[in-house]
Parts: structure tokens; C-alpha cells; sequence
């Protein structure tokens, strides 16, 4: 086979070029310090690569997610807290004002203190934490407690089918019945129809008077696992809660209460209380176990983003290690070229 001088120029050009093109390569890798910019370089890289940071982006939104959890949930507490902190308060006033020495002004001025105090257990059922109801169930747009509509009382026998939906009904054993348009008749939780009593098991107040809600806000932590943040308001802030508070006050601005009857509310409180702490209990449980769910998330973004950097980053040490030989290979590819390429017609007749 003959080799001329032109296929001895158009080879040593091609390997130039191709020790161009490596130079280019393992400069781009060292400038932005991954091993491939595009799908071609190395598919399968770019493959794993997708599923890999598809990972760390689903750990990093559960993260955010759990911040969201720890709001509810911080916020949650401190107000059941603040909340026992007032029952002790009103317990503590009532104790007091069973004393038989109490002149009527003297409990009347407790009143005054308890009737305040019931108004701050209002404005804490109603705290909205970025701008959201955080003790009315799902339903976070709707303000859980009105006192003015606690306060108010309505006869059955006034409620009709064209007023009824303006209505909630309770019972002293906690049922509430709420008006359903479907079957023309109040139903109880169960969505069974109830018959109501004109007179006698039944108070009604206004819708609104104290949210029904009880269904929980969930949030997804980890895939396929959602956790409530928030507590059942009912257990807390009940009707009757704040009705047994009003009548307290009732009693204690009435002359003709004795300290007896003052001293019946002291259970009625105690009642309310445990419920309050058994809320609270149920409420850090759940805590505990976000705590642990925090911690696995941890673990598992430091996992996901050290496999996706193994896969995508470079080895920054051996890849300037290979700029530099790949240099060195260029420029002699570049002195053994000058030399092939050189000769002309003229050289030769000399």
C-alpha cells in the first residue's frame, strides 16, 4: 500500500483533533466538576442520575414538609398549655369563691376575672397559624368558636326544615347533630337520621357557636406515611367547655349561690382539665415519633446525595492528573504533526 504525504497530513489532523476534543472533555469536567453535561457523554450516568436526584428532591420536600409539622405541632402545644395554665387559674378563683365568708361583690369581682379569662380561652381555640385555623379539623378557613353564639341559646321548637341548616344540635352526652339536606332530617356523626325532641335532650345554637369538625389535617413525612398535626378540638374545646364556664360565672355574679354549689364546679373543671392533658399526651406521642421520622429523613438525604455525588461528581485529583497528561500527549502530537506536515514540493527538489 502506497502512503502519500496527503494521508500522513489527514491522519496526524484527525488525532489533533481528537486530542482536541479529549482536552475539551476533561476541561468541561473539571469546570463544572461533573462527569457528564449531556445524556451522550455517558447514558447510563445520565440514567441513574435522573433517579438519584429525583431521590434527594423527595427527601428535601419531605423536610419542608416536616417544618410545616413541627408549626403545627409546636404551636399546638403551647396553646394547650397556655390553656391549662387558665384552667388552673379559674379552678384556683373557684376554690376561692367557695369560701362561705365571700361576700357577693367578692365573687362577683371573680366573676369578672373568670368571664375575662373565658374570653382568652376563645381568642386561644381561634389561633390561626399562618392564616390558618389550627383548632377546627380540616376545615382551617372557618373560625371554631364564637362565644356570642355559645352564649345564645335557640328553641327546637322554632327550627324548621327552611331553617334548620343554621343550626347545630347538642346533646348533654357530647352527640351533635347537624342538618343534612339529602335526607331532610338532622344526622348524627354516623351519618344516621335522628328524630329530635321538640323540648328537653337537645340545645341548639347556631352554626359556628363551636366547630363540629373533627377530621385530621395529615401531612406526608415519608412516601406513603402521613401523620395528623393537629388535635381533635372537640376534646378541648367543647361546648360544653365553654358553657360550664359561663355557667360558673352565672353562679358566682347570682347572690343566692352558696359555696356548695360553688364547689360542684371544682370536678366539672378537673373534668375538663384531663381532657385537656390527655389531648396534650397524645399530641407529644406523635411528636416523638416526627422526632424520629426527622432523624431517619436525615440519614437517608445524607445517604441519597453522597450516592448521586458518586455518580455525577468527578475525582477533581485524577482528572487534572489526565488534563495535564492529555497535554502533554497534545502538544508532542502537535511537534510530530508540524514536522510530517511541513515538507513541500520545494523541500523535496532541493
Amino acid at each position: 500500500m502506497r502512503v502519500t504525504q496527503s494521508m500522513l497530513s489527514a491522519n496526524s489532523l484527525r488525532h489533533i483533533q481528537n486530542s482536541y476534543k479529549n482536552l475539551g472533555k476533561l476541561e468541561e469536567q473539571l469546570t463544572t466538576g461533573k462527569k457528564v453535561s449531556r445524556p451522550s457523554d455517558d447514558p447510563v450516568v445520565a440514567m441513574k442520575g435522573m433517579r438519584y436526584r429525583s431521590q434527594v428532591v423527595e427527601v428535601e420536600q419531605f423536610n419542608r414538609n416536616l417544618s410545616e409539622v413541627y408549626n403545627w405541632m409546636d404551636n399546638g402545644d403551647a396553646a394547650l398549655d397556655e390553656v391549662n395554665s387558665v384552667m388552673q387559674r379559674i379552678r384556683e378563683l373557684t376554690s376561692q369563691a367557695s369560701n362561705d365568708s365571700y361576700e357577693t361583690s367578692q365573687r362577683q369581682a371573680i366573676a369578672s376575672e373568670v368571664k375575662q379569662l373565658r374570653d382568652h380561652l376563645e381568642s386561644i381555640a381561634n389561633t390561626k397559624v399562618n392564616n390558618k385555623y389550627i383548632f377546627n379539623g380540616s376545615d382551617t378557613s372557618g373560625k371554631p368558636v364564637d362565644l356570642s353564639k355559645v352564649d345564645q341559646e335557640i328553641d327546637i321548637a322554632t327550627i324548621n326544615e327552611g331553617n334548620a341548616k343554621d343550626y347545630t344540635l347538642f346533646a348533654e352526652d357530647g352527640t351533635q347533630l347537624l342538618w343534612n339536606d339529602t335526607s331532610g332530617a338532622f344526622i348524627d356523626s354516623k351519618g344516621s337520621k335522628v328524630e329530635v325532641p321538640v323540648t328537653g335532650e337537645y340545645v341548639a345554637k347556631e352554626v359556628g357557636a363551636v366547630s363540629v369538625n373533627q377530621r385530621d389535617v395529615d401531612i406526608e413525612v415519608t412516601k406513603g406515611v402521613n401523620l395528623n398535626v393537629n388535635i381533635t378540638p372537640q376534646n378541648v374545646f367543647s361546648l360544653d367547655f365553654f358553657s360550664d364556664i359561663g355557667k360558673l360565672v352565672t353562679a358566682l355574679e347570682s347572690p343566692e349561690t352558696k359555696g356548695e354549689d360553688l364547689s360542684n364546679f371544682l370536678g366539672v373543671l378537673d373534668g375538663h382539665v384531663d381532657n385537656i392533658i390527655s389531648e396534650r399526651a397524645e399530641l407529644g406521642a406523635r411528636y416523638n415519633r416526627v422526632e424520629m421520622v426527622e432523624s431517619r429523613l436525615s440519614s437517608q438525604e445524607i445517604i441519597a446525595k453522597s450516592t448521586m455525588s458518586e455518580n455525577e461528581d468527578i475525582d477533581a485529583e485524577k482528572t487534572i492528573i489526565e488534563l495535564t497528561s492529555q497535554e502533554t500527549l497534545h502538544r508532542a502530537s502537535l511537534a510530530v504533526g508540524s514536522r510530517i506536515i511541513q515538507p513541500s514540493l520545494i523541500d523535496f527538489l532541493r
